[in-house]
């Protein structure tokens, strides 16, 4: 089958892009106020799906190539509830903190129960790439509850409900900006690919060719945790983006990481941006978070997955 040539599929993107600017339920040529709205609205939202598609797509890819399974991402492995726990702890402890810190703290914690997974996985006996994701929705649902039961006795039940829509209907000007790291981490990851790739491969191989794998797992796991705890506190749960892109684009094109990054980044974009438009399009002048959209689809890929790797055994 011939290949899409990356120049006609970035230029597909930015059309889904250029079109997300102008659907909404505001009507910015029927009012005074509309280029205002426009800038103050509609391209800083646009900005963070962009930057949230890349990140979580990307996360994705760095955990499958890390655990060498197909199923993991962040909102597989408990990631994504460590990030929510860590968040909603800052707020607990300091109702006052800025963003910038609810999101360190939220990306330490994305990291250290990151590393619990892995910790976890080093420990049980793997007679199926199923358990990898198992795993990672059980311990997933534990946190989840402590947060929960936290969120309740402190009377924030609704805020964490309101946190983790994984909606933009709330991202304007002044609330995205600090995403942009997002697009540094991309960058790291496309200069660390190749070590990276390497290290899924397993420690003999990656030890055997002069590569420190226990580094480049910390690096790795690092990379993931900032753009998950980032991407948690400003939009909320994307759930199963960072398994469907990476797994459609291995699919289709192999498993060289460096040649799939920037694949990943626009299809993670693509969906994010196709689903955002249907989510406002579907009920207007009401929105249907993103996060229900993607969680449709994301499940149902999920579902054809496993049983295409059924039909191979």
């Amino acid at each position: 089958m011939t290949r899409l040539p990356l120049s006609i599929a970035v230029v597909v993107v930015a059309a889904l892009v250029a079109l997300s600017l102008f659907v909404g339920a505001y009507d910015l040529g029927g009012d005074d106020f509309g280029a205002e709205m426009f800038w103050i609205s509609r391209v800083p939202r646009t900005a963070a799906l962009v930057l949230a598609g890349c990140a979580m797509a990307v996360s994705g890819l760095i955990m499958q190539l890390l655990t060498q399974n197909r199923f993991v991402e962040p909102s597989t492995t408990g990631t994504t509830e460590w990030a929510a726990l860590g968040l909603l702890v800052t707020v607990v402890i300091a109702p006052a903190a800025p963003v910038g810190v609810r999101m360190v703290v939220a990306s330490l914690a994305a990291f250290a129960g990151t590393l619990v997974f892995l910790a976890i996985l080093r420990r049980i006996s793997l007679r199926s790439s199923l358990v990898v994701p198992l795993v990672g929705i059980m311990l997933g649902a534990v946190v989840s509850s402590f947060t929960t039961y936290l969120a309740v006795t402190t009377n924030a039940l609704q805020m964490l409900g309101t946190w983790f829509m994984g909606s933009f209907t709330s991202i304007v000007r002044g609330r995205y900006e600090i995403l942009w790291v997002v697009a540094i981490v991309v960058v790291l990851v496309f200069l660390y690919a190749d070590r990276i790739t390497v290290a899924g491969l397993g420690r003999d191989v990656a030890t055997s060719v002069g590569l420190d794998h226990g580094r480049v797992l910390l690096v790795g796991t690092a990379l993931v945790a900032v753009a998950t705890g980032m991407t948690t506190v400003v939009v909320g749960f994307l759930p199963f983006l960072g398994l469907v892109v990476p797994n459609l684009v291995s699919m289709w094109r192999g498993d060289n990481a460096r040649t799939n990054l920037p694949w990943v980044c626009l299809g993670g974009v693509a969906i994010v941006v196709v689903c955002d438009i249907v989510g406002r399009v579907i009920r207007m002048p009401f929105e249907v978070p993103v996060s229900m959209i993607l969680g449709v689809v994301g499940s149902v890929v999920f579902l054809s997955l496993l049983l295409r790797m059924r039909a191979r055994v």
